[in-house]
This record gives structure tokens, C-alpha cells and sequence, in this order.
């Protein structure tokens, strides 16, 4: 029998086999409502994400390079994860351009006393492979084959418009957020939030930046304190719009995690949330903006039911400004989800 033989680079080659992780929910997943976190969820989607497109660029004979995360498309979350429950995340390849790979993950909740289990998330995410030697050298992702022509037409499509959908939000990523004095209730000011993280080596891949799912979990606790202030109730998240990685976050780097509110409908809430970065160790470098994100969370009462929210009270025109922004990020989801729901003929 002949040994295996690793792919030339440039040879296309099938799609790595779809891979799960698993792990049981413990007390210290949880949020203060008992339910798993939905950054827990959100860092193992990236672990998985990580470790197949990572094993995928280093399936040809080449230069060694680790995968890094560039962009996650919106994620719903479809039913919250209790603890005892055991998560399954799948993660497969479904697309790859020159340089990126494209890798969908589904997350399941098994309870293991009766063996059900039910879908929790979908997500999508984006990588780039970056060389173990040079950090800041973006290597070319080998190829994969596709059973139909279609299934790479779509893919092409879907990485043109995420790669346009960067660059919009590259051009407006200048916006701070600043203190206010005495906020009225109910007001941008009121319950926008912020966290301060050094970090550590727990929080890095091998070459000494920080892996994208933790920097996403700190995210999200930031937009649930933000939620947790406005409304205070219990509250969950709903769903993420695209989490954009604009720069590497180097080992020792000082994060400024901070959110704010910019819309609110009937019964949820979005939360603008960005990540500044400041180095100051070893070469001087400027603070950056690192990552920026929406969060749309609920509120939920003692019996688990969605709440009425209290409607953001806006102040400045920047507020309307926002506000009317992520009325219509709200609209064009709400005319998404009501276009895939089949007719009632077919229900």
C-alpha cells in the first residue's frame, strides 16, 4: 500500500471532513440566569472554526501557518444552552478563495438524560492563514473541489460581499465612545459600558496573538451589561451581526471593550461594541480599533417569555443617526427571516 501523498501547493483537493468538538455545559459557563453564556458559544464556534481551516492551509507541503480569524457573518441564537447540556459544534470548509477560508458551523444541545438534542446556532466565519515565521505574511489557501459549479459560484458570491462588507465598516470605524455625567434613564449614555483586559498568554494562539473567541466572549459581556442596565431584567443574546477583525491583538496589548445602545424595537435591543487595542510594550505603537460588532439582545422574564423594552431616549443627532441605522439593519432581518419562512400551504 502507498503512502499518502500531502498535495502539491496549487492542487485542488476535496473539502477536509466536517470535525466536532464537544464538551459538557458546566456552573461556570453560565450567565447569572443559568443559562450558558452566549460568549461560551461563541468562543467554542471559533475553536472549531480554528482548528479546520488551520489543519486545511497546512495540508500542502509549504510554508507552516496558523489560521486567523478575520470575520464572523451574522449568528442567531436559535435556543439557549443550559447547563448539564452537552454542546456538539460541527465545523466544515465550504468555500476558499486565495486568501481565505469560509467555514460554516451548526451547534447542537444534547441533553443526556433523554438523548434529545436541538440546533442552537449557525454561524459563518472567515480566516485567513498567516505564516508561523512572519506574522504579517498572509500565505494562499490550497484549493478545494466543489461537487457542483454552482456551490463555487455561491461561495464566490458570499466572499465578495463579505469582503465589501468589511471595507464599509473599515471607512466608519473612527467613532468613540464618551463618558457622560449624570445620564437620564433610558438615555445612549445611561447604560453604555466598558472593560478593561490585559492580556495574558491563556488568551493567545501559539504565535502570541489573541485567539478570536476570547476577545469575542468579552464582547458579549460587555453588550449584556449594556442590556442588563437599559431594561433591568433578564436578558439574552438574540443574535450577533458580523463581527469584523480589523488588526492583530498582540500578548500584553490593554483592551478597551466598549458598548453602547443604538436602536431598540418592541422587544430587543442593539448594541454597538468595539475593542481598542494599546500596546505599550516594548515598540511604542498608537492605540488601534481592533474588532467592532452589533449585538441584538431580549429581555426575558421570571417564566423565560420575551418582555417589552423600554424605548432608547436619543439626545443628539448622532443618536437619531444611529438609531434610524439600526432600525433598518433591524427591518432588512425581519424581511430576511419572513422571506425563508415557507408559505402556509406548504406548513
Amino acid at each position: 500500500m502507498q503512502p499518502s501523498r500531502a498535495p502539491e501547493a496549487g492542487e485542488t483537493a476535496p473539502a477536509p471532513a466536517a470535525i466536532q468538538i464537544s464538551r459538557i455545559m458546566r456552573p461556570d459557563d453560565a450567565n447569572i440566569a443559568g443559562n450558558v453564556h452566549g460568549g461560551t458559544i461563541l468562543k467554542m464556534i471559533e475553536e472549531a472554526g480554528a482548528i479546520i481551516s488551520t489543519r486545511h492551509c497546512n495540508s500542502q507541503s509549504g510554508e507552516p501557518c496558523v489560521a486567523a480569524l478575520a470575520r464572523v457573518e451574522r449568528t442567531d441564537f436559535l435556543s439557549p444552552m443550559c447547563i448539564g447540556e452537552v454542546a456538539h459544534v460541527s465545523a466544515e470548509i465550504t468555500y476558499t478563495s486565495k486568501h481565505s477560508v469560509e467555514v460554516q458551523v451548526q451547534v447542537e444541545a444534547e441533553n443526556i438524560l433523554t438523548g434529545a438534542k436541538r440546533v442552537t446556532n449557525r454561524a459563518t466565519l472567515w480566516y485567513v492563514p498567516l505564516s508561523l515565521h512572519n506574522v504579517n505574511k498572509v500565505l494562499e489557501v490550497p484549493p478545494i473541489q466543489f461537487a457542483q459549479k454552482d456551490q463555487e459560484e455561491e461561495g464566490r458570491r458570499r466572499y465578495e460581499e463579505q469582503k465589501l462588507a468589511r471595507q464599509e465598516t473599515k471607512e466608519r470605524n473612527g467613532d468613540v465612545i464618551v463618558p457622560v455625567i449624570n445620564p437620564e434613564p433610558y438615555t445612549v449614555g445611561y447604560s453604555q459600558s466598558s472593560l478593561i483586559h490585559l492580556v495574558g498568554p491563556s488568551d493567545c494562539t501559539m504565535h502570541g496573538f489573541v485567539h478570536g473567541g476570547v476577545t469575542m466572549k468579552l464582547m458579549d459581556e460587555v453588550a449584556g451589561i449594556v442590556a442588563a442596565r437599559h431594561c433591568k431584567t433578564n436578558i439574552v443574546t438574540a443574535s450577533v451581526d458580523a463581527i469584523n477583525f480589523h488588526e492583530k491583538i498582540k500578548k500584553g496589548s490593554v483592551l478597551t471593550i466598549s458598548g453602547r445602545m443604538t436602536f431598540t424595537s418592541n422587544k430587543s435591543m442593539e448594541i454597538e461594541v468595539f475593542v481598542d487595542a494599546d500596546h505599550f510594550v516594548g515598540e511604542p505603537q498608537d492605540p488601534y480599533r481592533a474588532v467592532s460588532a452589533f449585538f441584538t439582545y431580549v429581555s426575558l422574564s421570571k417564566e423565560g417569555r420575551p418582555l417589552p423594552v423600554p424605548q432608547l431616549a436619543l439626545e443628539t443627532e448622532d443618536e437619531r443617526q444611529r438609531f434610524e441605522e439600526g432600525k433598518n439593519r433591524y427591518l432588512q432581518t425581519k424581511a430576511k427571516r419572513q422571506a425563508q419562512m415557507p408559505p402556509l400551504s406548504q406548513q
